[in-house]
C-alpha cells in the first residue's frame, strides 16, 4: 500500500500494524498525492499519464500487477476523482471516453479478451445506461 510520501513515520507504522500490510513511500509523476493520481486494484494499476516508464516498472515490480498510464473523464489526470475500481467492476465519470474505458477494462482485467461481459455486469451496465439516457 503506497502511503503519502509526506506521511509521518508513526502514522505509516500504524497503517502497517492495523492493516497488516507492507508500505512504501513514493510519488506518481512528481505528485505526492498518490491516491489522486493512481488507481490500484489486485488486478492492475492506472497511473498519471506523465509517469515515467522507470517509475511504472518499479511500481509494477513492487505491486506485482501491470501498471499503465492513462486518463479519465476526457483527459483528466486526477484518476482517483474519476474512477472507482475493485477486482470485478469499475465505475467512471460520464465524460470518460470509450478509449479511456477500454484502457481501464484492459488494465484491471474487467473483460478478458475474446470473452463477453458477464450477465451481472451487463445488467448493471444496461441499467446505468437506461437511467442516464
Amino acid at each position: 500500500m503506497p502511503p503519502h510520501c509526506l506521511l509521518f513515520k508513526e502514522t505509516e507504522q500504524i497503517i502497517q500494524d492495523t492493516l497488516d500490510v507492507e508500505t512504501f513511500r513514493t510519488s506518481i509523476a512528481g505528485n505526492a498525492l498518490v491516491g489522486s493520481y493512481s488507481v490500484i486494484s489486485n488486478q492492475g494499476a492506472l497511473v498519471h499519464p506523465k509517469a515515467l516508464t522507470s517509475d511504472m516498472d518499479e511500481l509494477s515490480s513492487i505491486l506485482q500487477v501491470p501498471v499503465v498510464a492513462g486518463t479519465v473523464n476526457r483527459g483528466s489526470e486526477v484518476l482517483g476523482a474519476g474512477v472507482v475500481v475493485n477486482d470485478w467492476c469499475a465505475f467512471c465519470g460520464l465524460n470518460t471516453t470509450s478509449t479511456e474505458i477500454s484502457v481501464i477494462e484492459s488494465v484491471f482485467k474487467l473483460r478478458p479478451v475474446g470473452q463477453a461481459s458477464s450477465g451481472i455486469l451487463s445488467g448493471i451496465r444496461d441499467a446505468l445506461v437506461d437511467e442516464l439516457a
